[in-house]
């Protein structure tokens, strides 16, 4: 049975816009800057899972119902099944999304490791990996993401793999996309054109947008008024806005502003993110339970005209954003 850890949680429940990713605690190694010091020293699986659970608790305890995993993320959607399994009023008023499209190859490793996942978008790997999704979550799966599309992605242009997803929509599922690099926009542009029969295919995505990489707003825009779920990720670009990380240059602007409205930096990131009105859920990435706690109070926030312009200068480049991504080690 999963770990109460309730008690942790903040003390008044927060809207349910927050929701809870589990890429940081499913599997030992990921990119988020810091993480040594998060997780525990031995990151077995029955560790990474009681930390898992008690996070699900506390997030549910304040409030937060939408739950993010994938197929890539470990063991992490068996982790949430398990937790699902467990509490059923949760699963009852639980939204979950999951991903597919990426295959966990480390083999529960954090270092030494030549590729963490692997990425394919193929009707093969598609028709396994539901399989295996289904296996766990059955008909708890509510949203279902390809992981990582860019432009020219088989997930755009295979018709075959459409017509599987199309099957999948029409038992309820919301089908979507998760975006990443430096052409999200127009990733997101080529899906929204993308129809089954003369239905639009992908109802939802799940794109990056922090104060540090904002090029992808114009098309989630677009995205929204289509009607789709706006799911945002990396919003504290991993871990780079977090207060322990925001020391640099880069960051002056997000310090400033925490100081003088009370806020933490990573408080308020998540808070810009969910100050954009196409945004319908921001997601915290939290590995322990300070952080979350402490990403939460985003939910406080109150973030004028004023304040959201005196982030506008953070922004870098998407190319050098992306670049910088990239760059950042696994641990």
């Amino acid at each position: 049975m999963p770990t109460d850890h309730t008690t942790a949680a903040v003390a008044r429940p927060q809207p349910a816009r927050l929701g809870l990713g589990t890429a940081a605690v499913g599997r030992p190694g990921y990119i988020t800057l810091g993480r040594d010091a998060d997780l525990p020293a031995e990151r077995t699986v029955e560790a990474l899972r009681e930390r898992t659970h008690a996070l699900l608790d506390a997030a549910y305890a304040a409030g937060v119902r939408y739950f993010d995993t994938a197929r890539s993320y470990g063991r992490a959607e068996e982790f949430l099944a398990q937790w699902l399994d467990a509490r059923p009023e949760a699963a009852a008023q639980a939204t979950i999304g999951s991903k597919w499209g990426y295959t966990y190859t480390a083999g529960w490793q954090a270092e030494g490791v030549a590729a963490h996942e692997v990425k394919e978008h193929s009707t093969a790997v598609y028709d396994r990996q539901i399989r295996e999704t289904r296996a766990l979550l059955g008909d708890r799966l509510d949203v279902y993401l390809v992981h990582s599309v860019v432009p020219g992605s088989p997930a755009l242009t295979d018709p075959a793999l459409h017509e599987r997803l199309a099957a999948l929509a029409a038992e309820g599922v919301r089908v979507g996309l998760s975006t990443s690099g430096p052409a999200q926009g127009d990733t997101i542009r080529e899906a929204l054109a993308v129809t089954v029969a003369g239905r639009p295919l992908f109802a939802a995505v799940q794109a990056t947008w922090n104060p540090l990489e904002t090029s992808a707003a114009p098309a989630l825009a677009e995205a929204h008024a289509a009607g789709w779920l706006v799911v945002v990720k990396e919003g504290m670009a991993n871990g780079r806005l977090a207060g322990r990380n925001a020391t640099g240059a880069d960051t002056a602007a997000l310090r400033a502003l925490a100081a003088r409205t009370g806020t933490t930096p990573d408080a308020l990131a998540l808070a810009a993110a969910a100050a954009q009105p196409w945004a319908d859920v921001v997601l915290s990435g939290a590995a322990t339970l300070d952080q979350l706690a402490s990403n939460l109070t985003a939910a406080d926030a109150r973030l004028t005209p004023q304040d959201l312009a005196a982030l506008d200068g953070m922004a870098e480049p998407a190319e050098e954003y992306w670049r910088t991504r990239a760059s950042l080690p696994w641990a």
